[in-house]
């Protein structure tokens, strides 16, 4: 059976930006390394997403756990998904998770993304906030 979670990665490997508006919920919240608040909505998350699949340089998925956690919104547990990711931005070698928490109908309702090194982050949070302005999703700095 195949799960929201394959889905997921599947669309991230094809870089299918329509097949991943299905497995969000209306309501998604992602939770950035570089933004305090979280992106709120599925329009502004795969508005987000089209720039991270633009930024991101030689993106894989190098391993997978799956269990349950809390969710941040409402510490309810729910069915969740830990994705380690390796990638570059601007030259910078960036390692990362992506947590995913789903609802009852399988679909992601919260995104929680980590990523190390600080300078990598930095580099992240420079080259997103540049595609988030240039497709009028965030105001200029």
């Amino acid at each position: 059976m195949t799960t929201a979670v394959d889905r997921f990665r599947a669309a991230v490997d094809r870089r299918d930006l329509d097949a991943l508006d299905d497995l969000f919920t209306e309501d998604i919240r992602l939770y950035s390394p570089v933004k305090f608040t979280p992106f709120e909505g599925r329009p502004m998350v795969l508005g987000l997403f089209g720039v991270l699949l633009r930024t991101f340089e030689d993106f894989r998925y190098v391993g997978e756990f799956a269990g349950a956690s809390q969710t941040t919104a409402d510490g309810t547990e729910a069915p969740s998904a830990v994705l380690l990711f390796r990638a570059t931005v601007g030259g910078r070698e960036i390692h990362g998770i992506d947590l995913l928490h789903l609802d009852d109908d399988g679909r992601i309702k919260e995104f929680t993304v980590m990523v190390r090194p600080a300078s990598a982050v930095q580099a992240l949070g420079e080259a997103v906030l540049a595609g988030l302005v240039a497709d009028g999703l965030a105001p200029a700095p």
